[in-house]
């Protein structure tokens, strides 16, 4: 028997591959800084260290598969019963398993586009199709098409704020109309995973608008702001229904007894965790002033990383980068994304961005 004998479902080749942040690497001599993958550059904190080194020693056990724990701290912070909530391996985790719950082969999902690489992925897993909307020339959403767009197929709305790869966020205003708007059997998924990041004016206030919109919910993730990428948990906040729907696709002890005790002892650090992210906000502001400053249009960018819209230069740009030691994140002829990292790396960055636009 031959392997082409073996049948796999026809959808897989309609499944692009995700391609992850490269890997720091620099020529010899040259400090080398990892900026592709929007990471939180600050380690775990030391309180946080420890609840992990203790989880670490019961991972012969398998972990709570209701994640009650975490699950009641989150009930608490945000102010939302604990039956609104399902928590998965990062929010993408979260992201597959309301696609599974909703679609079936031939519905359609409505986003933005170019936002986050995975939307495409999970939808063509479940055999769904993508109904893909282009960004404005801000690089913002454009709420009116995507509503243009939803037909009697679309099962889902995905709303990215701030926008991943090109930063900025809709406004509370524009979404609230948009929500309005929607089919109430349309389910709108509100991708926050940058959200501590927010400091704009008039920023969504998406736990408000979930509140009397059944078919409204709230994605987020402890991966970026909190630094627990390595460790994929994320959660959703839902009506009852959607929540259910949630755990029910979920992958059964998918979030490890290590990554719920650290996204306990995080949410109960969150005051010095915040510390953090004003530093990173702060390094944001001075990058993108002094982008603007060379002359670059750069979006207003709201999460912790900026956009440079190059086109056909991308590649160019990203390889100048690379030879100053600072790995960014190229999105084929579209353009390039750059975490705000270490200082130092957001230097290289201002430096190496100021001699390409003069070259």
């Amino acid at each position: 028997m031959s392997d082409s004998d073996v049948r796999l479902r026809a959808a897989l080749d309609q499944v692009p591959a995700y391609v992850p942040g490269k890997p720091a690497s620099a020529p010899e001599g040259v400090t080398a800084y990892k900026v592709s993958s929007n990471e939180n550059p600050y380690p775990p904190l030391p309180s946080v260290l420890d609840v992990i080194r203790d989880a670490a020693g019961a991972v012969n056990r398998y972990p709570d598969m209701a994640v009650t724990a975490l699950t009641q701290a989150l009930a608490d912070r945000l102010g939302v019963p604990a039956e609104h909530l399902a928590t998965g391996t990062g929010s993408v985790g979260v992201l597959g398993q309301i696609v599974q719950a909703t679609c079936d082969p031939g519905d359609e999902v409505v986003y933005a586009w170019r936002s986050f690489e995975a939307y495409p992925i999970v939808v063509a897993l479940a055999g769904a199709t993508s109904v893909q909307v282009p960004l404005d020339d801000q690089a913002r959403h454009q709420l009116d098409a995507m509503l243009a767009a939803v037909t009697d197929r679309t099962k889902l709305v995905i709303v990215c704020t701030p926008n991943n790869p090109t930063g900025p966020m809709v406004t509370h205003t524009e979404l609230e109309r948009f929500l309005d708007a929607v089919p109430s059997h349309v389910l709108v998924v509100v991708d926050e995973a940058y959200v501590e990041f927010v400091t704009g004016e008039d920023a969504p206030r998406s736990l408000e608008l979930y509140r009397d919109r059944p078919n409204v919910m709230v994605l987020r993730t402890f991966s970026k702001a909190y630094g627990l990428a390595g460790l994929r948990v994320g959660y959703a906040v839902a009506h009852p229904p959607v929540a259910a729907a949630l755990r029910k696709t979920a992958v059964p002890f998918g979030v490890s007894s290590i990554a719920q005790a650290a996204a306990v002892a995080s949410l109960a650090a969150f005051d010095e965790l915040k510390e953090r992210v004003d530093a990173l906000v702060a390094e944001r502001t001075r990058v993108v002033e002094a982008l603007r400053g060379q002359g670059w249009s750069i979006p207003d960018t709201q999460a912790n990383f900026v956009w440079f819209g190059l086109g056909e230069r991308s590649g160019e740009f990203a390889a100048a980068a690379q030879e100053a030691g600072l790995t960014l994140r190229q999105y084929g002829s579209d353009g390039v994304r750059a975490t705000i990292g270490e200082t130092d790396a957001n230097d290289t960055l201002i430096r190496v961005a100021g001699e390409f636009l003069g070259s």
